[in-house]
């Protein structure tokens, strides 16, 4: 049994269904985006895109991290 995930990755799922998008297509605007503070891109994603501040904070705190992984998870958990 695989164990549940625990922090932002935890809220992939949602975010998938409630903004029609895959977490690659996050992934990809938040790697080509100029910003760099965690404010910043969470402001970023709340304003032109028009996500929750959870949802934002979420793609925010999970910048740096090994996507495929967390990709993983999301096949995983569909």
């Amino acid at each position: 049994m695989t164990a549940p995930v625990k922090g932002p990755a935890s809220y992939f799922p949602s975010i998938e269904k409630k903004y029609g998008h895959p977490i690659e297509h996050w992934k990809e605007l938040i790697r080509t985006s100029p910003l760099t503070k965690h404010m910043e891109l969470v402001t970023w994603l709340k304003s032109e895109h028009a996500l929750g501040h959870g949802h934002a904070n979420a793609l925010g705190r999970v910048r740096n991290v090994d996507w495929s992984l967390l990709r993983s998870w999301c096949d995983v958990m569909n």
